[in-house]
């Protein structure tokens, strides 16, 4: 009787929770509907105004431009295109006047309008692109002055287009989170990971997205590649901290990966190879309605390096994507985007001994978006997607050791973004979110079974404003709400708040915080793929506040300087119980063996801090682009019942890092220096570098150790102590890790089709940069030896643009 009674509180439970989130998302829908009615309506039009709105193109391919700047000639009136290429400039007075767009490497245009009192008029922009001057050129007074753009610029945000990432030299070909690495406040872990730490954050608390869906395992293995294939990138935005209250679930970054959409006017594609993989990507117009972009990847070191060199497994990856952009009719658009990838690793232990051991390890991530873009009215837009996303992973032992484990994350979600111009002076954005999650985590090995299969969901609901009360001042303002329905409910708000403000006309003080929150965690691994939990009744959701304060200039016309200081305080941090096998007890048996089915006992809770300046100069005009960055911080974790509670910083703390990446176009950078304005040539060279230096990790010493004798002895065994007994956590650091990178392109351009072949050396000065200390002990004396990441290593390849 109990248990029928118990079974049927659960089940009215759960029905109570199903209700509360219909009743939310019924509530969220209806206030879209009425905004959608209201805001539209003529009541709401401003007597002697009008509207001028539309998309902004690339001429050459259809492609829409990314925060191109739209404005009235002559004032402060204007407006920037969003990720769809939309702008609109509202409650403009009825007149006549000159309308200038502008974006940096394309010709500026002008149109000269006639406005009528409560017209909404749609001018599509098309700019050709050009080269980029050289400082030396004039610059008009209707250009956009940099400090205008720093001042437009997101608090803690970085914009990365495909022609920079394409520029940075690299281990084996362009990588987007490599390159990431390089700017202040983001740091690696080690030459063998692409993953990010973002301002004493793990990768975990980073929030991948690609075209709107969420990726939960953006590496391939070795850390050599990740998900994104760089010839198929658009834009790229990775937000530090502080992010609007649009984004959600992740504690420390936004990484939005927007790819190319295709070319509308015609066939256009890239072709790769190297030593390691070949590569391509191909756009094309659907007549008459769009266009299509797909690329496809494959390593193939599987074919030629391991069939040379015995210690090389047996590894290979591909990955593909595709892109439908549809036009509906003018105001409705539809954009369809797939992503898979597949990994396979078959690991001989020993090749040259009749015994077979060793594993077969299999992964790979889907994706999927349809994402539907209108415009209700001139001043109201939106976009709606349906977005899946899933990762899985197989891991197969051997016969022998009878070791076999599924990792599986599934994610179907439902959300809407809307933005409301209600002037030029205020702007929201609304919109809601609906996450479906499945976890499961099966692993079956020699006396025992764990299998833990849970399906969350999660609900969000959110508003941003933007406000511009006078020229100097922009704030914004926002909320967030959180459901996160599991074993536990989780219900969170989570303000959000930035504001700018324009100290001169070339420098601009900015600051930012809020409150951020996250229901799903990792147990991080060696070089297989982590493994996701939810919380539920043992693990609470984990928590941060962000408090961002910095200042920008630009001077000499084409440089920019960023000065950023921040403190994010956690709570609530996971981190892997490395003693799991003896905390955790079993849940049942089955045929005598004991069964897991709970997360109880896996994690180490705590808390931390990390705070920190960050230093950026940036030149993105002329001969010598790139930039310059350093950072100077420092994170401290406290785990319960780790490092006797005591404080500690975790292995990706690294007081200092310097980086530096230049790119040089040498033709027109010796034009330069003769005072010669830049030309377009045929053939040209251009010289990439990179330089890196960090302070060493943290480690953690060997505090004792003992010896053990296999002869009877009245001492059988004696204590080795090394330094100290007990241990301190992450005491002792590493030396510094410094490298430089440097490439060589040689850019060779025919009638109809150009050629780039390079060189790339990777840590030319072959340094021998620590990865971890391997000890060893012989009569009794401790034998240090030293683990290092990669030497020099070359790589050779040619692009093709056709």
């Amino acid at each position: 009787m109990k248990c029928i009674i118990l079974d049927y509180f659960c089940v009215t439970a759960c029905e109570i929770k199903i209700q509360i989130a219909e009743v939310v998302l019924r509530k969220v829908f209806c206030f879209i509907i009425f905004c959608m009615i209201f805001l539209r309506s003529p009541l709401f039009a401003q007597i002697g105004t009008a509207t001028v709105s539309g998309f902004v193109y690339d001429i050459a391919n259809g492609e829409a431009l990314i925060g191109a700047n739209v404005f009235i000639e002559g004032s402060q009136i204007g407006g920037s295109s969003n990720i769809n290429g939309y702008y609109v400039i509202p409650r403009i007075p009825v007149g006549k006047y000159t309308l200038v767009a502008h974006y940096i490497g394309y010709a500026q245009s002008k149109w000269e309008i006639t406005l009528t009192t409560g017209e909404n008029q749609t001018i599509d922009i098309h700019l050709k692109e050009k080269s980029i001057e050289l400082k030396g050129v004039v610059v008009t007074g209707e250009s956009i002055p940099e400090a205008e753009k720093l001042f437009e610029k997101e608090v803690s945000k970085m914009k990365l287009s495909a022609r920079q990432i394409n520029s940075i030299p690299q281990v084996a070909e362009a990588d987007l989170l490599r390159s990431l690495q390089t700017l202040p406040g983001i740091l690696p872990v080690s030459d063998f990971s692409s993953a990010l730490y973002v301002r004493g954050g793990t990768p975990d608390q980073n929030l991948n997205l690609m075209d709107g869906s969420d990726v939960y395992n953006p590496e391939h293995a070795f850390g050599l590649f990740s998900t994104f294939n760089t010839d198929a990138i658009k834009q790229v935005e990775l937000s530090k901290g502080g992010f609007s209250a649009k984004y959600g679930g992740r504690l420390s970054s936004i990484l939005d990966v927007i790819n190319l959409d295709g070319n509308r006017e015609e066939f256009e594609g890239t072709a790769s190879i190297s030593l390691l993989s070949a590569k391509t990507t191909l756009q094309m117009p659907l007549p008459g309605r769009g266009s299509i972009s797909g690329s496809f990847r494959r390593t193939y070191f599987d074919k030629t390096i391991a069939k040379a060199i015995d210690d090389i497994p047996n590894y290979y990856f591909y990955d593909g994507n595709l892109k439908a952009s549809i036009d509906i009719n003018p105001r409705n658009k539809l954009t369809v985007s797939g992503y898979m990838s597949e990994d396979v690793l078959d690991l001989e232990f020993n090749q040259n001994s009749d015994d077979e051991a060793g594993f077969v390890y299999n992964w790979g991530n889907r994706t999927g978006s349809i994402r539907w873009t209108t415009v209700f009215s001139p001043q109201l837009f939106a976009n709606f997607w349906v977005t899946t996303s899933r990762f899985d992973s197989d891991f197969n032992f051997g016969n022998e050791l009878d070791f076999v484990e599924k990792n599986f994350v599934s994610d179907l979600t439902f959300k809407g973004d809307l933005e409301y111009h209600f002037s030029k002076n205020f702007v929201t954005n609304f919109g809601f979110e609906q996450k479906n999650l499945h976890l499961i985590f099966n692993q079956e090995f020699p006396g025992g079974e764990i299998d833990v299969d849970v399906k969350p969901k999660y609900y969000a609901g959110y508003v941003h404003n933007s406000w511009r009360p006078n020229y100097r001042w922009n704030i914004e303002f926002g909320l967030r709400y959180n459901y996160f329905d599991a074993a536990k409910d989780f219900k969170d708000f989570a303000p959000r708040f930035s504001a700018k403000y324009r100290l001169t006309d070339s420098v601009n003080l900015k600051a930012a915080g809020g409150g951020f929150f996250q229901y799903l965690h990792r147990i991080p691994r060696a070089f297989v793929a982590d493994i996701w939990m939810a919380s539920d009744q043992y693990q609470q959701g984990s928590s941060a506040k962000h408090y961002i304060v910095g200042i920008s200039k630009d001077f000499f016309d084409d440089y920019q300087i960023e000065i950023e200081s921040y403190f994010k305080d956690f709570e609530n941090l996971h981190s892997f119980n490395q003693n799991v096998g003896v905390d955790i007890t079993p849940d049942d048996f089955v045929n005598g063996e004991p069964l897991y089915t709970k997360t109880l006992g896996v994690f180490d809770k705590g808390d931390g801090d990390s705070r920190g300046i960050e230093f950026l100069i940036r030149k993105e005009i002329g001969a010598i682009t790139g930039w310059a960055g350093y950072t100077y911080s420092i994170t401290d974790y406290k785990v319960q019942g780790v490092n006797q509670n005591n404080e500690f910083n975790p292995r990706h703390d690294r007081r200092q890092a310097f980086n530096v990446v230049a790119n040089i176009d040498w033709k027109n950078f010796r034009r330069a220096m003769r005072g010669e304005l830049p030309i377009e040539h045929k053939s040209n060279w251009r010289l990439g570098l990179t330089f890196v230096y960090t302070t060493g990790q943290p480690i953690t010493v060997p505090g004792s150790g003992y010896y053990i004798n296999p002869l009877p002895d009245i001492n059988e065994r004696e204590r080795l102590d090394f330094e100290r007994f007990p241990a301190v956590i992450n005491d002792f650091r590493l030396p510094p890790y410094i490298r430089l990178d440097v490439s060589l392109t040689w850019e060779k351009r025919f009638k109809s089709w150009s050629m780039f072949p390079y060189l790339q050396i990777f840590n030319i000065g072959n340094r021998s940069n620590v990865w971890f200390l391997d000890y060893d002990t012989n009569n009794f004396q401790q034998e240090v030896d030293t683990v290092n990441m990669f030497p020099i290593l070359p790589t050779i390849g040619v692009n093709f643009k056709f």
